[in-house]
């Protein structure tokens, strides 16, 4: 496997010695928490690991990060990696909802939870958001605007967040009456090319959408791309709403409504869970569901003030 031979040569550059194993033995506990993200290049993340590093810097721990990078053969080396270090437990953001290269972490008793994605397989403690309360407003938004053909880039099924918004945006349109066209649903890898992509697809049909939802913040950008490739303007020729508010959302033109998680605290949540595992193996498997909030700017087409959510509070 080539991502496999890459690591392993990397780690031969580095002269990597298992005998560092041999010394975390000797100690009591591993100061060490490790962390594998599914992709170091969405800034969704950055706020996510800085909450987890917080936490573990104030409970005396460090953090080892890794990033799969999407990719389960990765996941698996890392996961190899983190066991022979001997850290104290696991946060990770899985790369499918099985957990088959986890299911190798609870054999070994390594403590573990599972942060913005589910492991449906594994009992562990778990910290999500909740993708379909998310999706579900911002499709009704543009349901309330007027739109009845809204089309969806979504993302990989097989990953809970990718299921989970699609179903949060079929919800939204079968409790507004409205049937359900699978020629707008497309489905992307979370990726700002794939984002692209479905976004030509979707405006070069015969019926484009009025109004598009995108399910994560890369591939908005690839659909922002794609839009004003065409010369289209929005809102005035196809409205936007992207899952994920970003720093620059604000900034863009039109400014772009967006579904806003509470990512550090996100990150926060996961960490002390883990603390909590540690520190007691044996209490009951907890999940936690943090809510979003819906971000109303100008993409949409609404008139409310810049930043006003759907509550009348601002975003962050």
């Amino acid at each position: 496997d080539e991502t496999r031979s890459k690591v392993l040569w990397a780690m031969e550059q580095l002269n990597y010695q298992p005998s560092r194993v041999a010394r975390r033995l000797r100690m009591e506990a591993s100061q060490i928490l490790g962390l594998i993200i599914s992709d170091i290049a969405n800034p969704f993340f950055t706020s996510v690991v800085r909450g987890i590093e917080d936490v573990a810097y104030a409970n005396g721990y460090s953090l080892f990060l890794c990033n799969s990078d999407e990719d389960p053969a990765k996941e698996e080396l890392y996961i190899q990696v983190l066991l022979a270090e001997k850290v104290a437990g696991v946060i990770i953001s899985p790369t499918d909802e099985d957990g088959i290269t986890c299911k190798t972490l609870v054999e070994s008793g390594v403590p573990l939870v599972a942060m913005d994605r589910r492991l449906r397989r594994l009992e562990v403690d778990t910290v999500v958001v909740d993708n379909v309360l998310g999706a579900y407003e911002a499709v009704s938004h543009l349901i309330q605007l007027g739109h009845r053909r809204i089309g969806l880039i979504g993302g990989p099924v097989h990953i809970t967040t990718g299921r989970e918004r699609q179903e949060g945006y079929k919800k939204a349109l079968t409790e507004h009456g409205i049937g359900l066209d699978e020629g707008l649903i497309k489905i992307g890898d979370f990726k700002q090319g794939s984002g692209y992509q479905m976004a030509c697809e979707l405006l070069e049909t015969d019926d484009p959408p009025t109004a598009i939802f995108t399910a994560n913040n890369l591939m908005t950008l690839g659909a922002l791309n794609a839009i004003h490739e065409k010369g289209l303007n929005i809102p005035r020729d196809v409205a936007i709403v992207g899952f994920d508010d970003m720093p620059w959302a604000p900034s863009l033109d039109p400014p772009l409504t967006a579904v806003a998680q509470p990512t550090y605290e996100l990150g926060c949540t996961a960490a002390n869970l883990l603390l909590q595992r540690i520190a007691d193996k044996d209490r009951e498997i907890v999940e936690m569901k943090l809510e979003p909030t819906l971000i109303i700017r100008a993409s949409c087409g609404h008139n409310e003030k810049r930043g006003q959510s759907k509550s009348g509070d601002h975003g962050a």
